[in-house]
């Protein structure tokens, strides 16, 4: 078998069995594959697709390629995955909500891809955070803590690792075979007792529509129950960012005003959803609206809040990052309003526009060796349906140089449509798929 007559078959649109997708996936952990054949390889998935029992051969496949840990705990093991929005950073309320719950969640999270935010690069905004923790301080942490937030190591589904980073610079990170296989062969090999999906869909995610929202649910939560993971996904809207801060350091700032100080909206509705449908699955809830209750009551009394600062510390962040965030978070040194043009209704956001735009500030990657700039980003970004007068911010950008703050203000301006009328602004959660 080689890569060659792998990549042959797929040019010319045939099947792949078990053998060719097992060969795939140790080829890009042990480094058989090239990067051009790699890259060839997701570029032939995304054009040609795969058929279910290749999607699940894959993934089984990806996450057999490394370490799949096993855990003895007096509590379920849970986990969320998101896949992918603009100012998205439910899993730093949600994780210490779990625990504070009585849940174990080792969530390994990824970095930014395309136009969307990294769960990692928001936890690396706070100094001293360390995400990248081998086995033995991963169980440790979420035994002593009850959750961690990190990244896969070399030893988590390596063969991920390098399809990863391949997707993010070759226009495949679309495709709903690539993202199963991602996703799941992560959180398979985390030995989790239960998962929740967050499927989003509009603007500013990677599907525009609830079809292909709903096909993507399907084909995630089909193929981690077929590996034997008890899996639900919701689909939830992202017609306009989740919270109205996009960049690294800007995303932490909104969730610490949620865990320390009773924020609601957006964050806490998603958040509750999510927990409560992994609470009842998990028999830690009598059904999903009582667990729901409970991950709201976890970040209203300040549970949450305290497990999210027990889990910073052990990560090598502030001992008392909760009660002196302000102090630790990093600023830019250019900030610019974004005003209004003319005065208006605010119709339609274009949240992949926005996350573009971060991207170009140094918020993101263009290429897998750039340096993120953790200042950088947008707040105060204005609400679909929302009146604005004339010369009032729409946004704010957040620049290390005057230059990029210019480039960020003209796209900004251009991602945000205003008119007359009022604006039906979509339910944050459209539907559930079990």
């Amino acid at each position: 078998m080689s890569a060659r007559e792998i990549l042959a078959k797929l040019r010319h649109g045939r099947a792949l069995d078990v053998a060719d997708l097992e060969w795939v996936a140790g080829a890009l952990a042990d480094g058989g594959l090239s990067d051009a054949q790699a890259g060839a390889f997701a570029m032939g998935v995304c054009a040609r697709g795969l058929d279910e029992p290749g999607r699940v051969a894959l993934t089984r496949a990806m996450c057999a390629s490394g370490t799949v840990l096993a855990w003895d705990l007096d509590k379920p093991v849970l986990d969320k995955h998101s896949t992918g929005g603009v100012g998205d950073c439910v899993s730093l309320v949600l994780a210490p909500a779990l625990a504070a719950c009585g849940a174990y969640v080792p969530m390994i999270s990824g970095r930014g891809l395309g136009h969307t935010g990294g769960t990692l690069d928001k936890l690396e905004a706070i100094p001293g955070v360390g995400v990248m923790l081998d086995e033995a301080r991963l169980r440790a942490v979420v035994g002593e803590v009850g959750c961690a937030i990190v990244g896969a190591t070399g030893d988590i589904a390596p063969a991920d690792k390098r399809l990863y980073a391949v997707r993010d610079v070759t226009a495949t990170v679309d495709s709903i075979d690539l993202i199963c296989a991602s996703i799941l062969s992560k959180k398979l090999a985390a030995g989790l007792e239960g998962l929740v999906l967050d499927v989003k869909v509009g603007s500013g995610a990677f599907m525009k529509t609830p079809a292909e929202a709903r096909a993507l649910a399907q084909a995630l939560v089909g193929t981690a129950n077929a590996a034997g993971c008890p899996t639900t996904a919701v689909l939830s809207d992202m017609n306009q960012p989740l919270v109205p801060s996009l960049g690294n350091a800007l995303e932490v700032a909104e969730v610490m005003q949620v865990l320390t100080g009773g924020a609601s909206g957006a964050i806490v509705e998603l958040s509750a959803a999510l927990g409560g449908a992994l609470l009842a699955g998990a028999g830690l809830a009598a059904e999903a609206d009582a667990g729901a209750a409970r991950i709201r009551a976890a970040i209203d009394d300040g549970a949450a809040a305290e497990r999210f600062g027990a889990m910073i510390a052990a990560l090598g962040g502030p001992v008392r990052f909760v009660e002196t965030w302000q102090r630790f978070l990093p600023e830019a040194t250019v900030v610019r309003e974004v005003t209004a043009a003319q005065a208006g209704v605010v119709q339609a956001i274009d949240g992949e526009a926005l996350g573009h735009a971060v991207v170009a500030l140094g918020g993101g990657r263009v290429v897998e060796s750039d340096q993120v700039d953790p200042a950088v980003g947008l707040s105060g970004v204005v609400r679909l349906g929302e009146p604005v007068a004339k010369g009032q911010p729409l946004a704010v950008v957040h620049a290390s140089r005057p230059a990029q703050a210019d480039a960020a203000v003209r796209a900004v301006r251009a991602a945000i449509s205003l008119g007359a009328g009022a604006v039906e602004t979509p339910d944050l959660i459209l539907e559930r798929v079990s």
